[in-house]
């Protein structure tokens, strides 16, 4: 008599791709990827419109998971740990390539990007660890407004001499690290579906505006 394992097989590493929210969440590294390599040319409005766009794929994986029947706890799981390394390098680095980028990657900044990496780290294990507030609220400032924010603030470099922009950068990069790892409780915007729909129309504009940038270069 042949005694069957009941244990049921892991599914393949590969399998999790075909997964629609991993697929955005992917798309959304991809985005974060051509971002990294146009800061480091020094091609900055293609850059911001890979960094926004690594925010809307973000959001957008999110919605899909909640709307997607049938998923098991080991997708969401799954999910769930693919989401948060994917964030290190669209909220973390990405925004620390931006500053060393526009500081010519001089040295000096290297203690500014460090704090930011270390906070960004924290932030994302802290809300691993314990998820949203009693009241569904993040503690701290979500990491990625970072990215946000920082696009719109990149929109108005041609003000200033590039020296001092890149300590703008710096300081801006600095401050929100410290709202990252702050007590402050921030509501989830892209559970709203309104909220979706303002990075929507955020993103298309700063697409816009990029890539008719890039046009009067």
């Amino acid at each position: 008599m042949t005694i069957e394992n009941a244990a049921t097989p892991n599914p393949s590493i590969l399998s999790y791709i075909r997964d629609l929210p991993n697929i955005c969440s992917l798309a959304g590294l991809g985005c974060s990827l051509l971002a990294i390599y146009f800061l480091i040319i020094g091609l900055y409005p293609a850059a911001m419109i890979g960094m926004i766009w690594a925010v809307g794929f973000d959001w957008a994986d999110g919605l899909i998971a909640r709307k997607m029947k049938g998923r098991t706890g080991d997708d969401r799981a799954f999910g769930g740990t693919l989401d948060l390394l994917i964030d290190f390098v669209s909220y973390g680095v990405t925004p620390a390539i931006l500053i060393l980028s526009y500081a010519d990657f001089s040295a000096a900044f290297l203690p500014v990007v460090f704090v930011t990496l270390v906070f960004g780290v924290i932030r994302l294990s802290y809300f691993n660890t314990f998820g949203l507030s009693g009241d569904a609220k993040y503690t701290g400032l979500a990491i990625d407004n970072n990215s946000i924010i920082l696009v719109f603030i990149v929109m108005f470099a041609g003000h200033f001499e590039r020296p001092t922009f890149a300590i703008i950068l710096a300081v801006c990069g600095l401050c929100l690290a410290g709202l990252n790892v702050s007590q402050i409780k921030t509501p989830k915007l892209s559970g709203n579906p309104v909220n979706v729909v303002i990075l929507a129309i955020y993103t298309l504009g700063v697409t816009l505006f990029c890539g008719w940038s890039m046009l009067q270069a």
